[in-house]
């Protein structure tokens, strides 16, 4: 069903983690946009199509470029929500804290919105948790999370946390909706967020999400991105074609029903299209 308690306005739109910052609901991912000018221009396209949120991490190679193409933008930076991840073979309690340095270093900002942990990496996870922790006590980051946390991932963190993850970043479409762990991470005040939410383009073959398009006059892409939000769920679809950023954002002007956000729901198949956090070996 969809969160009543989201108020979703317009793509500057935020939600509320559980430390009171906000975070807007709507970002653009820069997974695989390339470093330099295809980067900095997709910024560019994003802030001035509204966007407000930037979502990169170190192992993505192109934090300079999304540096620069945040000073390029125009925006004054307290009004850009900046988010980087510490990548697995840089986890642990000192290695952490020296990535996200090198991190911020490269993206040339003094602070970060949100800082995560990108994966689970066994025996090192809980230590990577503690140094982010220390980033957020010394007011380095704004907010601090994880990706690709299942539920006894984050039963583990919890054991000896002092701090609750802010946001849990997953694998989310229509297909792997894992309901049981968006209903977890909200009543632990983790705030869920979504990425590969076209389902690494497969979403534009599922049948009944054409006809819903037709029905709401958007695009597949559009009725999937409603739904994230409607769901409760930041979203953060990724594109460095200027046409797709702008229409992926015009998603503000319509609502699904709450038939057809079940119908959206009872999709899931337990199906991944990235790894899975408990199978990953990299």
């Amino acid at each position: 069903m969809a969160k009543k308690n989201k108020v979703i306005t317009d793509i500057k739109g935020t939600f509320e983690l559980h430390n009171g910052v906000k975070m807007p609901y709507f970002g653009l991912g820069v997974y695989l946009s390339e470093d330099g000018q295809e980067v900095i221009d997709a910024i560019k396209w994003a802030v001035d199509a509204g966007y407000r949120h930037i979502d990169t991490a170190s192992i993505y190679a192109n934090e300079e470029g999304v540096g620069e193409g945040i000073k390029q933008s125009g925006v004054k930076r307290e009004d850009i929500f900046a988010v980087s991840k510490v990548w697995n073979a840089d986890q642990g309690y000192k290695s952490t804290l020296r990535a996200f340095n090198d991190s911020l270093k490269r993206l040339d900002l003094d602070y970060l919105d949100l800082y995560l942990i990108h994966w689970p990496v066994k025996g090192k996870y809980k230590e990577s948790w503690r140094a982010l922790e220390q980033l957020y006590k010394e007011k380095k980051v704004r907010a601090i999370g994880v990706s690709n946390f299942l539920q006894h991932h984050l039963e583990d963190v919890l054991e000896t946390a002092e701090i609750v993850p802010m946001v849990n970043q997953m694998e989310f479409h229509p297909y792997l909706v894992q309901q049981d762990l968006l209903d977890y991470c909200g009543a632990h005040k983790i705030q869920y967020e979504a990425w590969s939410p076209m389902m690494q383009g497969r979403i534009f073959d599922v049948g009944s999400l054409k006809e819903m398009a037709l029905k709401y006059s958007k695009s597949v892409a559009q009725i999937v991105l409603r739904w994230d939000l409607q769901k409760g769920v930041i979203t953060i679809p990724k594109s460095s074609k200027k046409e797709r950023i702008e229409a992926n954002a015009a998603i503000f002007d319509f609502e699904l029903s709450d038939e057809d956000v079940a119908h959206l729901d009872s999709l899931e198949k337990g199906k991944r299209f990235g790894p899975d956090p408990d199978a990953f070996d990299f």
